[in-house]
């Protein structure tokens, strides 16, 4: 039988990627990490870490077992979460979300779930995908409101887990340009016709999508300044620092003095959706969910 202490510790290895740093988490001695995994590994007659140098990587079998501790501590915590729920006949429910997408479908979403469970404890947690995906395996939070770029999710799903991904919209970033700027006024830009402008962004990640993007225009961007927040971004494009790439969600509320336009094909695009663990009977989480998808549905018609 699989120890699940030493599946925790595991997981915490893998996050961390050392034996010192999760002993440091998990109140250990960095010894007796080393022997909970060679305890496993002893177990399962199968190597789960490589270790070097420069820390320790999972191998192939370790995957497969953080994803199996991942499953655990959700079933652990969700057994717990029914246990209180038949205590007090009350269901706790923990939603993640990133700022613009929780402003923009969040709040009316809320409110349709109280209507229909008003007896729910709501918990809200704000957090960037890579940070709160993760949650939503390890039980922690019951759904997350998250995006990604082109490619995959920025925390994919590991062997053995069941994070199901609810598409909701496709946000497309436009540039954003202050007023009296020569391109004021086109239909759509193409990304090489601004290869002279210097750039404030609202997102890191925003900031290396552009320079990929930039890239195939052949050209490297000239960024002034990367904040955390769309609204301050546009604030300083406004006040005449540079340009932005400004997701459509997160265009209002609207600052006088700037000129929104398209990008020509190809566009960069946020698909924003919301992931949950598959195959739970959970109607607080369904109800939750259908209300995104309705909001999306009613900002996609606009």
């Amino acid at each position: 039988m699989i120890d699940v202490q030493r599946l925790r510790v595991l997981r915490a290895v893998a996050e961390h990627g050392s034996f010192n740093q999760a002993a440091a988490v998990l109140r250990l001695t960095p010894s007796a990490v080393s022997q909970q995994v060679a305890a496993l590994e002893r177990g399962l007659g199968a190597q789960v870490v490589a270790r070097s140098t420069r820390g320790v990587t999972l191998t192939p079998a370790g995957h497969i077992m953080v994803g199996a501790a991942e499953s655990v501590a959700a079933e652990l915590e969700h057994a717990r979460q029914q246990v209180a729920e038949l205590s007090t006949g009350r269901t706790q429910l923990t939603v993640a979300t990133f700022t613009s997408g929780g402003r923009l479908l969040l709040p009316s979403a809320l409110a349709r779930l109280m209507a229909a469970h008003p007896r729910t404890v709501l918990h809200v947690r704000e957090g960037e995908p890579e940070d709160t995906l993760p949650l939503v395996r390890q039980g922690a939070v019951d759904l997350a409101l998250a995006y990604h770029f082109d490619g995959p999710l920025p925390v994919g799903p590991r062997p053995g887990t069941s994070l199901e991904w609810t598409p909701l919209l496709e946000d497309p970033l436009h540039v954003v340009l202050p007023q009296g700027h020569r391109l004021v006024g086109h239909d759509s830009l193409d990304l090489a016709e601004l290869a002279a402008e210097p750039w404030v962004l609202g997102c890191l990640k925003t900031e290396a999508y552009l320079r990929r993007y930039a890239e195939q225009a052949g050209f490297d961007p000239d960024i002034r300044g990367t904040t955390t927040d769309y609204f301050f971004a546009r604030s300083l494009v406004a006040a005449g620092m540079g340009i932005s790439l400004i997701p459509s969600i997160a265009l209002t509320p609207e600052i006088p003095g700037l000129s929104t336009v398209s990008l020509k094909s190809p566009v960069p695009i946020r698909h924003i959706g919301v992931a949950a663990i598959n195959g739970r009977d959970r109607p607080h989480v369904t109800t939750l969910i259908h209300a995104l998808r309705e909001q999306a549905t009613q900002h996609n018609g606009h």
